[in-house]
């Protein structure tokens, strides 16, 4: 018989697996992360007894520790950061979309303001308010009045808000933030059909 090798071959188990919409993989019952522009693709896993490494192709673009728990989430700090501020940044995009679809003088305005060095979230969080409080015509008739005297902040648009209002001696708009429970209780009702109580009432004076 021949004797065995000084070092034994390595004891690496490959395995194929896709990513979901979320950045982890599954293998062995625990989930490893892996960077998030890797969502929805097929990766490869290559693990020993230590460690876990998933590569792209050739890349290996994630490695971790073994974890032999199950149902355990083994994570790279930097692949969650990286996945917070993804989001963070699609929340912004979304906010700004909505923003200058209603006012499309708006995107002068941040551009402006950005060149200014001026924080262009918490303009746009507060351009949002004066929307939902004052309507998409106002906003847009009191920003473009506020770029006219090259002053590209909130300030400036409420302030237009506010003349424009006393102009047509309109009431201060009031925000009502009301719980969802009861935006929900003062939905429309839908009324049923009229004819619904006429054959109830048709069936009563046959059973009499």
């Amino acid at each position: 018989m021949l004797a065995l090798p000084d070092n034994p071959a390595p004891l690496l188990e490959q395995v194929a697996v896709r990513v979901g919409k979320m950045p982890y993989v599954r293998f062995d019952l625990n989930d490893y992360s892996v960077p998030h522009d890797h969502v929805r693709r097929g990766l490869t896993i290559l693990a020993d007894p230590q460690e876990v490494r998933i590569v792209d192709g050739s890349a290996v673009i994630a490695l971790h520790p073994r974890c032999y728990d199950k149902g355990a989430q083994i994570e790279e700090p930097a692949h969650v950061q990286a996945l917070v501020d993804q989001k963070r940044s699609a929340r912004k995009h979304r906010a700004t979309d909505r923003l200058v679809r209603a006012a499309p003088a708006s995107q002068t305005l941040l551009m402006r303001a950005a060149e200014r060095g001026e924080n262009l979230g918490a303009i746009t969080a507060t351009l949002l308010r004066l929307l939902d409080r004052y309507g998409a015509g106002e906003l847009q008739a009191s920003i473009c009045e506020a770029l006219t005297r090259n002053v590209p902040h909130p300030n400036a648009v409420r302030l237009a808000l506010d003349r424009r209002r006393e102009e047509r001696g309109a009431a201060p708009p009031v925000a009502a933030g009301l719980p969802a429970h009861v935006q929900a209780r003062d939905r429309p009702v839908k009324p049923h059909a009229l004819e619904t109580y006429d054959q109830i009432k048709d069936c009563s004076d046959d059973n009499n």
